[in-house]
């Protein structure tokens, strides 16, 4: 590791630090209510939605509920929740001794959560801190000291209130050098995410490392082009193409899975000979076209279009997103693939009989998926308006009447909103044909 396990074991008593890897079955659950924490990459509503969209997308039978309360300059200790002078409370809180520090962090620390995050009761809450505390500058052990003891309390808290937390490390900065991992703000989020990683097994709490999967693809991509940002945006704030690099990331910590459905045609017996997550019927052939009717139990997770960069730098497909078709006995040759009269793709009998994944080419399948994603986007930005600029009154208006009546809108169209999304997310039959034109 990056930094000596001394001083979290100091924190909080030593024992052997063993691996924090949870079982296969998905994170999230039905019923769940999901709620984001962290600072403006949170606050971006990027990762998150895509993490919202995949969960919705993937068991849209599920009850499912997703609120995202990122704010912009937040640490750890949930300094913008706060109503103390920030630097001369954080210059105390990092001068402190053990029992005072402790103190200040369970004051601002249960009431960030308490105004925040309780009052949504969350059942699972993403804990994605570090970028703000490590204060864009060399390791200091004494903001490490306070950082730790911050976590600590916010997964003691969250899990007080029947909540399981998921700690996220950051994602590394991403400047424009060949050797990200030699930047001297990366080496000290690389410290503050070891912690976070002993911590997480002292706390029995999920762990998801962003920190060295989103680093290790940094270093192969600029090692030949250090100008090209992967992922967009700026340093700090990834655009849509990193996002979705470390929705990936999480979603692969949290045990999601890849297959969305899978069939399996013998078009030469005219057989349905396997099926996973879907159903099957009318299969026949006629003058020639190979037709057969598919109803799916889950919709392919959608990818922001504005992030198609990012299937060029990781497995996102093969990893979490694999609708699949595979039809063996056909003709050699080419074949279209159509979808209810859409041609969606061009293949050939060998493809086809290897199997393909149709994930982000299923033409009416997927821009089912894309539109589900959009109406997440609208949401979360309703809530969005709702908890910062109508709750915490960020505008500075001081009629409560006028906010309490907004808050009245706007949690009728939130709730307008998710009955859309959850109408828009359940799949419906389409109709299949392949025909062959070449060979």
């Amino acid at each position: 590791m990056r930094i000596s396990l001394n001083v979290v074991f100091a924190l909080f008593g030593w024992m052997a630090v063993t691996s924090n890897v949870k079982g296969a079955e998905y994170f999230i659950h039905d019923g769940d209510r999901v709620v984001f924490l962290g600072d403006s990459i949170t606050e971006q509503r990027l990762f998150t939605t895509y993490i919202e969209a995949y969960s919705l997308t993937r068991y849209p039978a599920w009850n499912l509920t997703f609120r995202n309360v990122g704010w912009g300059g937040d640490a750890s200790w949930l300094r913008k929740r706060s109503n103390k002078d920030e630097k001369p409370f954080e210059k105390e809180l990092f001068a402190a001794d053990a029992a005072t520090q402790q103190q200040m962090v369970e004051e601002v620390v249960g009431n960030g959560l308490s105004r925040d995050v309780l009052p949504l009761k969350p059942t699972v809450v993403s804990v994605d801190f570090g970028m703000n505390d490590h204060n864009y500058q060399s390791f200091r052990e004494d903001i490490f000291r306070a950082y730790i003891r911050s976590q600590a309390q916010t997964a003691k808290v969250l899990e007080a209130n029947g909540a399981r937390v998921v700690f996220l490390t950051p994602q590394p900065m991403e400047q424009m050098r060949p050797d990200p991992n030699n930047d001297v703000d990366n080496q000290s989020l690389g410290k503050f995410s070891d912690g976070l990683r002993v911590l997480s097994v002292i706390e029995n709490t999920a762990f998801v490392d962003q920190f060295d999967p989103y680093m290790a693809i940094m270093m192969r991509e600029h090692a030949t082009n250090p100008a090209v940002r992967i992922g967009g945006g700026d340093a700090v704030h990834p655009g849509p193409p990193g996002h979705t690099l470390m929705a990936w990331i999480i979603l692969k910590g949290l045990g999601a899975p890849a297959l969305v459905s899978r069939a399996e045609i013998a078009s030469d017996s005219q057989k349905v000979t396997g099926t996973q997550c879907c159903l099957v019927e009318n299969l026949q052939t006629t003058n020639g076209i190979l037709s057969f009717d598919r109803l799916d139990e889950a919709l392919p997770m959608p990818i922001d279009p504005r992030a198609q960069s990012a299937l060029k730098l990781a497995p996102i497909l093969d990893e979490l997103d694999q609708y699949e078709l595979q039809v063996t006995g056909l003709a050699a040759g080419d074949y279209e693939v159509s979808i209810d009269g859409e041609v969606v793709a061009k293949m050939s009998a060998d493809t086809l009989a290897s199997g393909c994944n149709l994930a982000t080419t299923a033409g009416p399948i997927t821009r089912q998926s894309q539109a589900v994603m959009d109406l997440v986007f609208a949401k979360n930005n309703l809530f969005y308006k709702r908890w910062r600029n109508a709750i915490r009154d960020v505008s500075g208006s001081a009629d409560e009447s006028a906010r309490n009546s907004e808050v009245v809108s706007l949690d009728r169209q939130i709730a307008e909103a998710e009955s859309k999304i959850n109408a828009g997310r359940q799949p419906v039959s389409h109709h299949f044909q392949l025909k062959r034109i070449s060979g």
